[in-house]
């Protein structure tokens, strides 16, 4: 792929000290955990500002589009020229939490049109080894922002899209195995996957300080769950975030994917949906119109 995916801490902190500096997102954001701005406000990057991705980064919640939906063209401009992001600026996302929900704003910003976006790699636990400055407190606005956005520059899929690549493509299912397999579902409505989809958890584009592996080692991944044969790839995960993280994985190693936003949440919503559980990619499945069970073998192999 010609764009860069990521940028280093060393690298960073040279383009924030040059007469263009970037502007610089702080998607602090984790399951469970609604006070990403009190870690924000504990220690952030010097400039750096502060992105909410439940309400930034996502429209409402809803059972047919699930649990973060893509947010409203015109909301997502004002959002981003409200972070003072200018037109032609550089821009360079992070977390605290490997990249998996920058990677959220990553994508958005990429399906917006902008081409110079990357993700700190390592996020801000690189800075952090590095030991680079941190601010405190909750910085006064930036100067509102001029970018133009174009939403569409990216291919997203919905449901049934995602069942034909499961199919006649490669659809990869970024969440943890256990959720993958059934054994586990703590918060969306089914436990299982699509049928047809093959386990990639996200954590393993990971190495163990949290950048991400070498290109040639996150290709050689890729190529063991089928990406050199497809035609196409897909990707899904809970919510529809970290799903966002695959694709920059993908990108790094040469391969082009397409975003499925509802993902499981979603899918699992809709009691006609199918759910496959257990290692394999096509089931045992269980579905019952107008309620949602497990267990049932209906085709497929355990």
């Amino acid at each position: 792929m010609s764009r860069r995916v990521l940028t280093t801490a060393a690298e960073l902190h040279d383009l924030l000290g040059s007469d263009r500096p970037p502007a610089v997102l702080d998607v602090r954001w984790a399951l469970g955990d609604p006070h990403g701005r009190d870690h924000y406000a504990d220690g952030h990057i010097p400039g750096a500002v502060y992105v909410d991705l439940d309400t930034e980064l996502a429209a409402p919640p809803s059972p047919r589009d699930g649990r973060h939906p893509l947010p409203d063209p015109d909301a997502f401009r004002s959002a981003v020229r409200r972070w003072g992001v200018r037109e032609g600026q550089v821009v360079v996302v992070h977390d605290d939490l490997g990249n998996t929900a920058a990677a959220r704003a990553w994508w958005l910003l990429r399906y917006a049109g902008l081409t110079d976006v990357t993700l700190l790699d390592g996020a801000l636990g690189a800075w952090r080894a590095a030991g680079l400055p941190l601010e405190t407190g909750i910085p006064a606005a930036p100067a509102p922002g001029d970018v133009v956005l174009r939403a569409g520059a990216l291919p997203v899929t919905d449901a049934d899209g995602a069942a034909e690549l499961a199919v006649q493509g490669l659809l990869l299912d970024a969440r943890a195995g256990e959720r993958y397999r059934g054994e586990a579902e703590p918060v969306d409505p089914r436990a299982g996957h699509i049928p047809g989809a093959v386990s990639a958890p996200t954590g393993e584009n990971l190495a163990a300080d949290g950048t991400f592996l070498a290109a040639d080692a996150l290709r050689e991944r890729f190529e063991k769950a089928g990406a050199g044969a497809a035609t196409r790839i897909g990707v899904y995960c809970g919510p529809g975030v970290p799903a966002a993280h695959q694709i920059a994985a993908l990108e790094i190693a040469g391969f082009e994917a397409v975003l499925f936003p509802g993902s499981w949440s979603a899918w699992s919503a809709d009691p006609d949906r199918p759910a496959a559980t257990g290692p394999l990619p096509a089931g045992p499945l269980s579905v019952v119109r107008g309620s949602a069970v497990r267990g049932s073998a209906v085709g497929g192999s355990s």
